[in-house]
């Protein structure tokens, strides 16, 4: 069977699946439509969670990062899996013996206020709404890319396939099809750097290939890799950093507390029975996101690798007999020259896999010196002696542009594996994608129908007419979504970190300070997110360019890109926190104090039953 097929017929497979699941798990009222009953196990829960959590980001673009950053790329790996330990260990628990169906209603009921609610709303649905760009994104590029059709059709299709499961099934029918996504995105992900790894080093572990010798060789893959991209005038892998070491430890911070303040990623704690299987379940879901993000690094740094040597044959890596990639080890002991005018890949003699990525137009060619070859390299180096190597062969200037977007998506196919890995991949990326943007639409739909309609426009509506109403948003919603996909705005290259740093500075300070302080009043939980968000929003579109004063950009009003303190906007959400907590002491200190039921809630919350009261003889 032909790739083409056998890619229809696996993503159809899935597609058949998911929607049969969402049919039988159909929510039949409010509390399975919010929170699936609140009655899911924990590991399933866990499971499903983390298939919440990894969204197109994790799954596509981690692993694209790493490989384009090397050792900077550590703050995605950092910052989303210490976010998600904050939010087990801080938050979950005491969400979970709070008891209510949503983010923004545990906001209000803290802090007696439907102001504070309704600024809660507002914060999670323009984190929410941005999130879901980058993932309606992602399933255009899948689409695109493996089904042979536009990434417009791509979303459309993915509108209609979460629009039957989210919409009738609600929290229900997504949990349980999250689980399914969960084995689909996982062994999607694993798979394929399992065949890489034996290929690379003979060690079926990827996680253990990364530190281990190419085959054959003495050679460690990581010494290989960081000698071919010095060699061609890029940052050692190894050593390279995101930014300044403030900056990086911004970012980290930013990734963190964003990832703890995630909406959709939260309400997953109220689906199970007790406080105790919201803790079992946060452990759950840690181990099943382990599996993939132990994972990536290798993936990372064995696609780049792989990429490198198909278009540079001097790095030693290649095709064999079987058409796999293998190591060469006469050339990686022999370090050939990179420069070399036959070390270049020939265009006419570029792989399939190229020819079917420039399609999507994630990957350009532009021939600068009219040789007819493929010259990868950093032409911005600052490295004279590879400067001097690249003018001494004629080269002038990089000639391949390579989205991050597509390496895991390419690279078994980069690798040569059979069609079946790589279709599993394309069904793989889809899950990523679908399931994230499920949790999402269903935060935004309980935070419209719940948290709006209920709570502040018609507290008297029906449980029937708050279902329908739920459901309504939620199709809204999806049309939103599909139409932002289509048409991203001009900052969405950075729209998943934008949306990490508006949870990091609005909704996390929030809910930390809801469970830990007595002192923090309505009116002061209300300046302190508007506060975050406000310096936030104005900071990333300082540097996007969006707003102008007379003719100026803020970019200039503030001094310059990244000029507070070398801290870039997708960093910039931990200052954001920062301010929220601050605006909100002080502006508590100046208001009236917190009302003592309300003290007394939030030590409840905190304190297990009992705690104090045992008697010494």
């Amino acid at each position: 069977m032909d790739l083409q097929t056998l890619t229809y017929v696996v993503v159809g497979a899935t597609f058949a699946l998911y929607l049969g699941i969402a049919f039988w798990a159909r929510a039949g009222s409010t509390s399975e439509f919010y929170v699936a009953g609140g009655g899911v196990h924990p590991i399933t829960n866990g499971m499903a969670t983390a298939a919440d959590w990894m969204s197109a980001a994790s799954f596509i673009s981690m692993a694209g990062l790493i490989s384009n950053m090397g050792y900077g790329g550590a703050v995605f790996l950092m910052g989303w899996t210490g976010g998600y330990v904050l939010l087990a260990c801080l938050l979950a628990p005491y969400l979970r013996k709070f008891g209510k169906f949503t983010v923004p209603q545990f906001i209000g009921d803290r802090y007696y206020s439907q102001t504070a609610r309704t600024v809660a709303v507002i914060c999670l649905l323009v984190a929410s709404t941005t999130y879901i760009i980058g993932q309606m994104t992602g399933v255009g590029v899948t689409f695109s890319r493996f089904l042979g059709v536009s990434s417009e059709t791509g979303i459309y299709i993915g509108q209609a396939i979460v629009f039957f499961y989210a919409v009738f099934g609600g929290m229900k029918g997504i949990t349980y099809t999250q689980v399914a996504q969960y084995i689909v995105l996982i062994l999607a992900y694993v798979v394929p750097a399992i065949f890489i790894s034996l290929n690379l080093t003979g060690n079926f572990l990827p996680q253990l290939g990364l530190s281990s010798s190419l085959a054959g060789t003495d050679v460690s893959l990581l010494a290989k890799l960081d000698q071919v991209v010095t060699d061609l005038g890029f940052g050692k892998y190894t050593t390279t950093s995101a930014g300044s070491t403030l900056n990086m430890f911004f970012y980290t911070v930013s990734l963190m507390i964003g990832t703890a303040g995630l909406p959709h990623v939260i309400v997953r704690f109220f689906t199970v029975p007790k406080v105790s299987d919201a803790r079992a379940s946060a452990g759950w879901a840690l181990v099943f996101i382990a599996l993939l993000y132990t994972t990536a690094p290798a993936v990372g740094a064995m696609a780049r690798l792989n990429l490198f040597g198909t278009v540079n044959t001097a790095v030693g890596i290649g095709s064999g007999a079987d058409g796999q990639m293998v190591v060469k080890s006469d050339v990686v002991k022999a370090n050939g020259d990179m420069f070399a005018p036959e070390a270049s890949l020939k265009y006419e003699d570029r792989p399939e896999w190229m020819k079917r990525w420039e399609k999507t137009g994630l990957l350009k060619f532009t021939d600068k010196n009219g040789d007819g070859r493929i010259q990868f390299y950093n032409d911005a180096t600052k490295n004279e002696v590879v400067k001097g190597k690249a003018e001494a062969a004629g080269w002038k200037g990089n000639e391949l542009t390579v989205n991050a977007d597509i390496i895991v998506l390419a690279n078994p196919e980069i690798a040569k594996l059979p069609n079946w890995v790589i279709a599993l991949v394309a069904a793989g990326g889809l899950a990523a994608a679908l399931s994230t943007a499920a949790g999402l639409l269903m935060a935004i739909s309980s935070a419209v129908s719940h948290d709006l309609i209920k709570g502040a426009i018609n507290p008297n509506i029906s449980e029937k007419n708050e279902l329908l109403a739920g459901k309504i948003s939620m199709a809204v919603a999806i049309v939103i979504s599909g139409w932002l996909g289509l048409n991203p705005p001009s900052f969405a290259a950075g729209t998943v970190a934008l949306a990490f740093g508006i949870a990091a500075s609005t909704i996390f300070p929030a809910i930390m300070m809801g469970i830990f302080s007595k002192s923090i009043n309505d009116k002061g939980a209300s300046a302190g997110m508007l506060a975050g968000l406000f310096v936030t929003l104005f900071y990333v579109f300082a540097h996007k360019g969006i707003f102008f004063i007379k003719g100026t950009e803020f970019t200039d009003m503030i001094g310059g890109a990244n000029s507070f303190f070398t801290i870039t906007p997708e960093a910039f959400g931990t200052v954001g926190a920062i301010v929220n907590f601050a605006v909100a002491f002080i502006v508590s200190k100046m208001t009236k104090p917190v009302p003592a039921h309300i003290a007394e809630l939030v030590e409840s919350v905190r304190v297990p039953k009992g705690a104090g009261g045992a008697v010494a003889h």
